[in-house]
């Protein structure tokens, strides 16, 4: 479990910058188009400080 929590993070946070572009392209709201940035940037941020080590300092 410990190498597929951050696969699936980064996986979900690539899906959601593609999803938050295709709203950017179909001209939806901006609100939309943010929470779906957020959400990506969360889950891609997540998935990175997993792989960190632990005991850093």
């Amino acid at each position: 479990m410990d190498k597929v929590l951050p696969m699936l993070l980064l996986a979900l946070g690539g899906v959601l910058v593609g999803g938050a572009w295709s709203l950017h392209r179909q001209g939806a709201p901006r609100s939309g188009v943010v929470i779906a940035g957020v959400l990506a940037v969360l889950a891609t941020a997540g998935g990175v400080l997993y792989l960190l080590p632990g005991d850093a300092a």
